[in-house]
């Protein structure tokens, strides 16, 4: 059976509208409840973090109440980024965790993750179960075994001494001055606070959320803003996180951002250095640019590809024993250390590595030529399927057969907006946009339809 209502990253959408509705999220609260209620003890937990949205509230009384009607005790976080709900769902012996954000998007949206007791996301075919719970309806429990609800002011802390610990002992910033943007999300107090406390000079933004500004022309999304405070301030660096914290780009001292796949492969060649790099394999997604993987290669590593969505990533580093993956959105997983992608914790990597080897950022942020990579989105009606149109397929093949031994392309709908998104890496950048915008005209002509 397929998934009708979990995406890529759980459910988003638009707020108060379906699917993320506080009726729907009291009904998905109360069926992985009583999915994840161990009946063989006695104490049922689950942990809720948000991000800083307005809706945000709604959402996790609604959870609140679905949860406690099936018996499990919630545990409220507050503020805090995705990887902590990581962290402290199996520190805290909880049956599950779970993380109200949208991420990335707009402040109007919002969505629900879910981790199991282990701290990792659902895999598909749990979420499949969790569906068809919901639509053959939940009983709740008796009353004498309706949950309790409470609040936990020390989670923010929990996750920052964990995120300090992932650094050799002693290592200090002192000197180093650091722009961080923390998107009016999520991390807004945890990341300026970790910085100071290793000793950096902090120049924060993006740290005054109001409901509404999650995200709003700030973050790892739009970093324009982040790269002239580095210029104005004479910043060592920048650091640029999302709305939840769980995804990071750089900025080097010359304003210049450095995505995900820059990170992972300064990442790869050290750990490789240290021995570190388990099974000389870094695993990325489709979407990771070529010259990653020529980088990787020549320094006899391998680059393992998923389909998109951290997530993926993580289940392929599970199955395959590898301990470092991420995404070129700036996802970066270190299994070491954390279960799903960590900006923070990325940052204190890179952060590491400038104060070990001295080297400013614009050296450690360009370890490898990028290939010349267009992205495009195209939004489209759900109801409408473009990319099965007769015409649309016709000129992917075309394009494909263009491409041919020269580059990629990739075509893909977005498993979080209705979106969909065309990719070509291409030395001849001429081509490429030619491919690209040829592809985006059939398809927008079929969704004008």
């Amino acid at each position: 059976m397929s998934r009708k209502l979990f995406g890529t990253d759980g459910v988003r959408g638009t707020a108060n509208a379906h699917p993320m509705t506080a009726h729907l999220a009291l009904e998905l609260g109360a069926a992985v409840g009583r999915y994840f209620r161990n009946e063989h003890h006695g104490v049922h937990r689950v942990v809720i973090g948000k991000d800083t949205r307005l809706s945000g509230y709604m959402f996790e009384n609604a959870l609140t109440a679905g949860l406690t009607s099936t018996g499990m005790n919630v545990l409220l976080l507050g503020p805090v980024p995705t990887p902590a709900v990581g962290l402290l769902t199996p520190s805290m012996r909880a049956d599950l965790g779970i993380m109200i954000s949208a991420s990335h998007n707009p402040a109007a949206d919002n969505g629900i993750k879910f981790f199991g007791p282990d701290g990792y996301k659902l895999s598909d075919a749990v979420e499949t179960e969790i569906e068809a719970l919901m639509d053959a309806g939940v009983e709740p429990a008796a009353p004498a075994n309706i949950g309790r609800a409470q609040r936990i002011d020390d989670g923010r802390f929990r996750y920052q001494e964990r995120v300090k610990s992932t650094l050799p002992p002693g290592l200090r910033l002192d000197g180093m001055k650091v722009v961080v943007d923390c998107a009016n999300g999520a991390a807004y107090r945890t990341a300026p606070e970790v910085l100071w406390e290793l000793g950096a000079d902090v120049i924060p933004m993006g740290v005054k959320p109001d409901g509404h500004n999650i995200n709003a022309e700030c973050g790892s999304t739009k970093p324009q803003a982040a790269a002239a405070l580095v210029l104005e301030t004479g910043a060592d660096v920048g650091i640029c996180l999302d709305g939840d914290a769980d995804r990071i780009v750089l900025i080097d001292q010359n304003g210049t951002i450095a995505d995900g796949d820059q990170i992972m492969a300064l990442m790869a060649a050290r750990w490789e250095e240290e021995d570190r790099l388990k099974g000389g394999t870094v695993v990325a997604t489709v979407m990771s640019n070529l010259g990653l993987e020529r980088f990787l290669t020549g320094r006899g590593l391998r680059l393992e590809r998923t389909q998109v969505g951290d997530r993926y990533v993580v289940e392929a580093m599970r199955k395959g024993g590898w301990n470092l993956g991420g995404e070129q959105s700036g996802h970066i997983v270190m299994t070491d250390y954390a279960t799903t992608g960590d900006g923070l914790m990325a940052a204190l990597q890179f952060l590491t590595e400038m104060a070990r080897s001295g080297k400013p950022a614009s050296e450690l942020a360009a370890s490898f030529e990028l290939v010349p990579q267009l992205l495009r989105n195209v939004r489209y009606d759900p109801a409408q399927a473009p990319l099965e149109n007769a015409s649309v397929r016709a000129a992917i093949a075309e394009a494909e057969a263009v491409l041919d031994g020269k580059g990629r392309l990739l075509i893909r709908k977005s498993g979080t907006e209705p979106l969909i998104r065309v990719m070509a890496e291409c030395e001849d950048s001429a081509l490429m946009n030619e491919i690209v915008s040829g592809i985006i005209a059939e398809v927008e002509a079929v969704a004008a339809r």
